[in-house]
């Protein structure tokens, strides 16, 4: 997803989310620099928004909350709540007490939990809770997200991993198209990750393409 965003790259299957997700991709893992990435869960994309950086018309960017949770945008109200609900069980029972607040937006803040995602022994668990303590809560926030083109969101992913290739990351994947839904792209290897999200040459690449990502998406290859 250049960031340490990759570094939890959290699409890979292993967590008691599972169920509802709809998308895995290898993002990322915990250890010492230079192991390989544990696997993770990505959600299916579900959110029609901007562009990184970009404003979707009222003014509602890429910003992020700061110092404590934000009030939400008029009109995402329900999805904001949600995702505040999830960040507070997985501080207070999911075992990541420094878990971020989500974006104004109401998404959630893939650059700094995959910074947490990519610390040694912390990637487990980093979707839902240690032990699916947060399931309940994931489940009901992905049930209020947004909706998101899937043509679109392909475009956006394919985009993405044009750019990560031609950054230097060559075994990059293309995301698919199956049954009118998009699967990220990414490790050519979930099962058995063959990049390392957290090794320089990939964090830059991650960087230089994470504007190719429409938001909501960011954290799913």
């Amino acid at each position: 997803m250049t960031n340490p965003r990759s570094a939890v790259r959290l699409r890979l299957a292993a967590l008691a989310v599972a169920p509802v997700l709809a998308l895995s991709v290898a993002c990322g893992g915990d250890g010492g620099a230079g192991a390989k990435p544990d696997d993770a869960i990505a959600e299916a994309p579900k959110t029609s928004s901007p562009a990184k950086g970009e404003s979707d018309g009222r003014g509602e960017g890429k910003d992020e909350g700061k110092g404590g949770a934000s009030a939400a945008p008029g009109g995402k109200s329900a999805f904001y709540d949600a995702q505040m609900e999830y960040v507070r069980c997985m501080r207070a029972k999911g075992g990541y007490p420094d878990f971020p607040d989500p974006r104004l937006s109401g998404h959630l803040d893939w650059d700094k939990i995959n910074e947490i995602g990519a610390q040694p022994g912390r990637n487990e668990g980093i979707k839902g809770g240690k032990n699916g303590a947060c399931r309940d809560e994931i489940q009901t926030a992905m049930a209020a997200t947004p909706k998101i083109d899937q043509q679109k969101a392909y475009e956006s992913m394919l985009a993405h991993a044009q750019c990560m290739r031609d950054n230097g990351v060559s075994r990059f994947t293309n995301p698919t198209m199956s049954g009118g839904n998009v699967i990220p792209g990414g490790d050519p290897s979930p099962a058995s990750p063959v990049l390392d999200p957290r090794s320089p040459s990939y964090k830059k690449a991650d960087k230089a393409c994470e504007s190719k990502l429409l938001e909501g998406l960011d954290g799913m290859q």
